[in-house]
């Protein structure tokens, strides 16, 4: 590689193996040591990828036995990549604030409590991360979670189109660079509005909630490409009561 492997690339090799079928007996991953040779990556940053697969239901470990793929990918890397090659980062905020408040909406009809647990556990993971690329990662893995749990296909591939796009070193910068312990703590806000409403069962409060979590995101990222400064103080009650 021409530049250091991030925890982002580890997943997505780990995706490409499942998505390929280049896995042993019943669905076995490699070790992590032969995913460190294959993705030049160290031991702790293949445990932070396999971590939030695990979390998502992606993929299960068995004691003694290894690590095995739970679903296979979806089938959209070429179109993905199309996307991140010609849509801004907004474009694709915008297409997200269309697609996952109805995807959050139906979660709240069909979400499992195990799905739920698991969506609370991804929350808390992202607050206790100590890196940009690792607090996207745990992002991501919450926002992926939701849309598997409203159990429909056609969504689930136009959110996975959108959701590859944070691979992307312009996304990760952008995102970075927007990003405050202020925002940090609306985000974790946002995150518990979000779940409680798919708990509760409330598809109204669960859409109305991850519109309102992405309209702050949306409105911080437009900002940094306008000004090119991190979200204040003002920022964020803006965001709050605009």
């Amino acid at each position: 590689m021409d530049s250091e492997p991030t925890v982002f690339d580890v997943r997505a090799h780990i995706m490409s193996l499942i998505g390929d079928g280049r896995l042993g007996p019943e669905g076995r991953l490699p070790t992590e040591r032969a995913l460190c040779e294959a993705t030049g990556a160290g031991r702790r940053m293949v445990r932070r990828a396999l971590a939030t697969l695990e979390a998502e239901g992606l993929i299960w470990r068995r004691q003694g036995k290894g690590t095995f793929a739970g679903q296979p990918a979806e089938p959209i890397e070429a179109l993905a990549a199309e996307i991140d090659r010609t849509a801004t980062p907004i474009e694709v905020m915008e297409a997200r604030l269309c697609i996952e408040p109805e995807l959050a909406a139906l979660s709240a009809l069909r979400a499992r409590p195990e799905e739920v647990r698991r969506m609370w556990a991804l929350a808390r993971h992202q607050f206790e991360a100590g890196d940009d690329a690792t607090i996207e990662l745990w992002d991501s893995a919450l926002h992926r979670l939701i849309a598997q749990s409203a159990r429909n296909r056609a969504l689930l591939s136009a959110f996975a189109l959108l959701d590859d796009t944070r691979a992307s070193a312009g996304w990760q910068g952008l995102r970075a660079r927007a990003r405050s312990a202020l925002s940090l703590r609306e985000t974790e806000r946002q995150h518990r509005a979000i779940i409680e409403a798919i708990e509760a069962g409330q598809p109204e409060a669960a859409r109305a909630a991850m519109r309102a979590h992405l309209a702050t995101r949306y409105r911080a990222m437009s900002a940094e490409i306008a000004g090119g400064v991190t979200p204040t103080d003002d920022n964020a009650k803006e965001a709050r009561h605009g």
